[in-house]
Formats: structure tokens, sequence, C-alpha cells
């Protein structure tokens, strides 16, 4: 059910254009539809809003929308950035305790490693 307090065409009630959940214009998109389209906002200002009420927050969400007109294309990974992102994903996979490559990411609940964890050693 859409809400009428989220109907805000010209702005005045919170700041900018704000719409009901699956109400937007054509023409604009959120950071993910720009994503998937290979697209970024580029700098360019939030030009409107989606407001709905959440019942897992129990609240109101906000999605903000950028115009695609103005979204420019997704920058490229260089070699460098795909190294640097190979060697976080690596760090995330060591564990702190036994120094080994897990095979995994290592749970950050545990803070290490799944044998490492059952050790009884360690449990102490």
């Amino acid at each position: 059910m859409s809400h009428p307090r989220f109907w805000d065409l010209d702005g005045t009630r919170y700041g900018i254009p704000t719409y009901p959940y699956h109400l937007a214009p054509d023409g604009l998109a959120t950071r993910r539809q720009l994503r998937a389209r290979g697209l970024r906002p580029g700098g360019q200002p939030v030009a409107a809003q989606i407001l709905w009420r959440s019942r897992r927050t129990r609240g109101v969400r906000a999605a903000y929308l950028y115009c695609i007109s103005l979204a420019l294309p997704v920058r490229p990974m260089t070699p460098a950035k795909w190294a640097a992102l190979e060697r976080a994903l690596a760090a995330r996979r060591r564990c702190p305790c036994c120094r080994r490559d897990a095979g995994y990411t290592v749970p950050t609940s545990l803070g290490t490693c799944l044998t490492c964890a059952k050790s009884p050693v360690l449990a102490a």
C-alpha cells in the first residue's frame, strides 16, 4: 500500500522530490540499478528519493535516486586494483592464530579458523 505522506514531488516536505516504493519515474535509478547498467553517479547530486515503511527495521527506509542521463560509465579495474583486491581477500582467509590460509573467509564471530576455534588450548 502506498503511503500519501511519501508523495512529495516538489520537495517541500523532505527537501528533495520523494516518491513511494515502486513509483519512481523513468529516468531515475538507484546506485545499484546504475551499476547493473554499467554506470556510476559520477559526482552528480541526489535527484530524488524513495521512501517506504520497513517491517524489518520498524521505521522508514530511503533509497536515493540519480539521473541516468547524467551517469558516467564505471571505471575499469586496473591490474593494481585487481592485485589489491586479491591481497585483501587473502587477508580475510588467513587465520590470525595459526597463520594458515583457511581456504574460506575466517568468521568474524570466532576471530579464528574453525580448527583453532575447536582447539581446547585456545578455548580457555
